[in-house]
């Protein structure tokens, strides 16, 4: 009979006999493997902890007691054994639970959280607040190793070490975050009492102790004891200690007989702790464990052979973008790209492999990553910064202060801009143009198709100045490719199609929807003229001017926030030219997070198809009191 069938909350857990939790942990993988494998989601991650997972919860009195997850992309076996197991199969699915915690969605999730580097901050918070309310549960962060790199992180455990509250704080030390780690403090942690050579050393050490006559086995338990000490005075003495932790471990996260009687005791100490717990990414299915990246979040695949269930014919945009910047590099020996621990994610594998020398991935460091392209920059080098527009929120003080202010180079490359689908609220790209377009400077494009990018990302390489390009998770449109890229003129929209009924004014991804839209217009005599801005920022003010002052009725359309975005910054040319009076719709995401699901659902539900923009110009044209039947 199934052990996880019986599970609905963590007091159900508890009743497992301890020699049972192996196989419980068995069944929690393959339900992962399952529901991942039809969905897509971050597997390695999540098979990597279901022991840490499971012995927490054992232990713990949750809800009671609190479990942060940093990131919370590892929080899968939560999810499970705290009342979602029959929900599970709607893991990342519109309407179903979310990939990441949700305090909306249980009790048991204490902190919402996408984006690394959070957990100890919060944790620290809900100590202190435990301890003004004068409670005394437990309150427990589990920090991923690529986490560390964070300055967050740091900054939040010198808070906690000065305290000195009671606070757990469980390094997952998988050796990897979302690519490769990188940088000394990772290299710290894992070299030292993890490698190959330090093992070997020990054991042979071991046999040759255990060998002598009478005392080899006394000695051998002084030499753990010894070692253990080093580990106190090495480790936690450079680091740790020096923010004010006790260290525990290393210890191998995946054996309940070390996990568990090490965690029940670690969660009796006073003060801040932290436990060195040693995991594997991956853990349970064999292509998790050779390519950890790919599987870190991966599409839906086929649950036999890790391969994914379909594979486009079609390049990405990220594709595209990279493989034009990898063109450009070869003629420029000054373009350097870096990213933050987003190499796969970002495309720069590419560039990496390709240029070594001329790439750098600073680990999971946005606010770094930023300032090191300015210094750069500063030195005449043509930095390119690929991240996730989602990410770069993280940054938004560096663009400002340390590129813009002075003007510098640095090329923004913003994937994942708009709707991302599955990763719902932490990960939608909504806000980039908004935070970007009032910043001084700052030049802010977007492409409504891969020929298009290719020559924007040219035009970024070109600018003596801070630029940004901006483009969409997915498939290219699939249209014919200009022979080389070329530098557009900065600031200049197109004027797709003339009209004088209604303008449509649109910035990349949904300049094709509206111009789908405009043609069925047309089929019912309404003339629609069509405008690629092509520039949130600076925006071609006269060829706005020319197309409205010519029409009864504008929509703009943005797959971003209204609030502050393209559209606003429409209204605002028109009002500064004296336009007024002319009826308008601002179509693009509402002032509320959006939550996970299909992106051609989303955009359907948001208005940003070609039928949304259609059903809004007819209705703002009705509303201007046109009326189409008369005009036949």
């Amino acid at each position: 009979m199934s052990l996880l069938k019986k599970i609905d909350s963590p007091a159900d857990l508890k009743r497992v006999p301890v020699e049972q939790l192996s196989a419980l942990a068995e069944e929690i993988r393959e339900q992962i493997i399952s529901a991942t494998s039809a969905a897509g989601g971050h597997l390695s991650s999540n098979l990597g902890v279901v022991e840490l997972t499971l012995a927490l919860h054992y232990l713990l009195d949750t809800p009671k007691d609190k479990i942060v997850w940093d990131t919370s992309n590892q929080a899968y076996t939560h999810k499970l054994l705290t009342g979602r197991r029959e929900t599970f199969h709607t893991l990342r699915q519109h309407g179903g639970i979310s990939g990441f915690c949700k305090r909306e969605e249980s009790i048991y999730d204490t902190f919402n959280a996408g984006h690394a580097g959070t957990g100890v901050s919060a944790a620290v918070g809900m100590a202190v607040a435990r301890d003004l309310a004068e409670q005394h549960h437990k309150v427990v962060c589990v920090v991923g190793d690529g986490a560390m790199t964070s300055g967050m992180t740091l900054e939040a455990m010198q808070h906690a070490g000065s305290l000195h509250k009671n606070l757990l704080v469980i390094l997952n030390d998988n050796q990897m975050s979302i690519s490769q780690n990188v940088g000394s403090l990772s290299a710290y942690l894992n070299r030292t009492f993890t490698g190959e050579f330090m093992t070997h050393i020990k054991e042979e050490a071991k046999h040759l102790i255990q060998a002598i006559p009478r005392v080899g086995d006394q000695i051998s338990r002084m030499a753990h004891r010894a070692e253990e000490l080093a580990k106190g005075l090495i480790l936690p003495g450079v680091l740790f200690e020096e923010l004010g932790f006790r260290y525990v471990g290393p210890i191998d996260g995946h054996g309940f007989e070390q996990l568990l009687p090490t965690l029940e005791n670690v969660l009796k100490l006073q003060g801040p702790t932290l436990l060195h717990v040693i995991t594997k990414k991956g853990l349970g299915y064999e292509p998790a464990m050779k390519d950890p990246v790919w599987f870190h979040a991966c599409p839906a695949f086929v649950r036999e052979t890790g391969q994914p269930a379909a594979k486009s014919s079609k390049p990405s945009y990220t594709a595209v973008a990279i493989n034009t910047l990898c063109r450009l590099a070869r003629e420029d020996k000054r373009i350097v790209a870096i990213t933050a621990a987003m190499c796969d994610g970002t495309g720069l594998n590419a560039f990496a492999r390709e240029f070594p020398e001329r790439f750098h991935d600073v680990g999971i460091a946005e606010q770094h990553a930023l300032t090191f392209a300015a210094g750069l920059a500063t030195q005449g080098v043509r930095p390119v910064v690929a991240m996730y527009s989602t990410f770069l929120q993280r940054a938004y003080d560096q663009v400002v202060h340390d590129v813009a202010t002075q003007n510098l180079p640095v090329s923004l490359f913003i994937d994942r801009g708009g709707l991302v689908a599955e990763d719902g609220t932490t990960h939608h790209g909504a806000f980039d143009y908004a935070f970007l377009r009032h910043v001084p400077n700052m030049v802010v494009m977007a492409p409504k198709d891969e020929n298009e990018l290719q020559h924007m990302v040219k035009t970024c390489l070109n600018h003596e100045g801070p630029s940004s390009v901006r483009y969409s998770r997915g498939s290219v449109w699939g249209v014919s490719m200009d022979a080389e890229p070329k530098a557009l003129p900065i600031g200049q929209g197109e004027l797709l199609r003339e009209g004088h009924d209604v303008a449509l004014i649109a910035i990349g991804i949904t300049v094709l929807p509206a111009l789908q839209a405009a043609e069925r217009l047309a089929e019912e005599g309404i003339s629609a003229a069509v405008v690629n801005a092509r520039f949130v920022k600076p925006l071609d003010h006269a060829l706005i001017a020319r197309v409205t002052g010519g029409v009864r009725c504008l929509v703009t359309v943005e797959e971003g926030c209204r609030m502050g975005g393209f559209g606003s910054a429409v209204l605002e040319s028109l009002s500064e030219q004296g336009i007024g009076n002319l009826p308008t719709k601002v179509l693009g995401l509402p002032d509320q997070y959006v939550e996970q699901g299909p992106q051609d659902l989303l955009r359907a539900q948001h208005g940003l198809t070609a039928d949304g923009i259609y059903e809004e110009a007819k209705a703002l044209l009705a509303k201007a009191g046109l009326q189409v039947e008369e005009r036949f």
